[in-house]
């Protein structure tokens, strides 16, 4: 009975081990991380419980603990939830855009051959790899009303791209669509080289067409991967800041194609009320949270899957 126990109690040491040892390996990244993270967003929250001006950064007046108060402004201004409806529905139309473009690439990459294949990825990684920067600046060239090429070759002479708010964030999505389809079709390409050939040969075998291959087949064997780049994407779409501030000079016209972190950048320091720019900071970080939380259990519950 002494032996079973000591063997019973070795075998229960070494599970705890076990369990412990994958946090053991992440100890030196959150030596750095949570120090680097931790102290902004400590800062963030305690800035929007302040009345915070410009007269307590220059030191001119001392800072007025508002407590919930700009939260309470914060819910009760119709423009804050304009620009977070119209935050929404332009990162829902982003995530929609990627996961196609990106899913239809990765089925043309199966498709063609080593050549094609090679000159489609080079082109997408190069995209991915362009700076939002200088990408948002080669396509205000392209569109611009002036000098565009767009307008050259469609013959809109003059005809400007930045003036209507729905054709200014369908160039402004087509940007954003541009830098984020490349890890979507790298992503879902490698999940489709995963699958066995001998499953999507019996699926032609019985008489499944490529359409039909596809979505009763590949699709929900890819639903994981599908999963996770959809999440991805919408955390990256909802905080999309450099393509709209650059192309549309901070909002366009009358701030109509202003979105969530644009607004908090504007509030902050264009009107330096740094109190109710970090308030909206907070419910973005809230709001982004909460999607990360979603996108990390789908990796792990991927990570079981595949």
């Amino acid at each position: 009975m002494t032996a079973v126990a000591l063997t019973g109690r070795h075998v229960r040491e070494r599970a705890r081990r076990g369990r412990a040892r994958p946090w053991l390996y992440l100890l030196p990244a959150a030596a750095v991380l949570v120090p680097m993270f931790g102290y902004p967003v400590y800062m963030l929250g305690l800035l929007s419980v302040f009345d915070y001006r410009q007269a307590q950064v220059s030191g001119g007046q001392p800072s007025t603990f508002v407590g919930f108060g700009n939260y309470a402004a914060l819910l009760g201004d119709t423009r804050f939830w304009e620009v977070l409806a119209q935050t929404v529905g332009f990162a829902v139309a982003l995530v929609v855009s990627t996961l196609a473009v990106g899913a239809a690439l990765a089925v043309l990459l199966t498709r063609v051959g080593p050549v094609p294949r090679m000159a489609l990825s080079l082109a997408a990684l190069g995209a991915w790899a362009a700076p939002a920067m200088t990408g948002s600046t080669v396509w205000m060239f392209l569109f611009d009303a002036d000098l565009g090429l767009v307008n050259q070759v469609l013959g809109l002479d003059g005809f400007n791209w930045f003036y209507d708010r729905w054709i200014t964030f369908g160039v402004v999505g087509a940007t954003i669509v541009w830098h984020s389809f490349p890890l979507v079709m790298v992503t879902l390409y490698a999940g489709i080289q995963a699958i066995p050939v001998s499953v999507l040969e019996a699926a032609a075998l019985d008489g499944a067409s490529a359409w039909g291959t596809f979505w009763k087949i590949i699709v929900p064997m890819l639903r994981p991967l599908i999963t996770i780049v959809v999440i991805q994407s919408v955390i990256w779409d909802f905080k999309v800041f450099t393509q709209i501030y650059v192309m549309t000079n901070g909002g366009g016209v009358a701030g109509q194609n202003t979105v969530l972190n644009v607004y908090a950048y504007q509030t902050a320091f264009g009107s330096s009320e740094y109190g109710l720019g970090s308030a909206i900071a907070v419910v973005m970080t809230l709001i982004l949270l909460a999607v990360t939380l979603l996108y990390i259990r789908a990796l792990y519950r991927s990570g079981e899957r595949l």
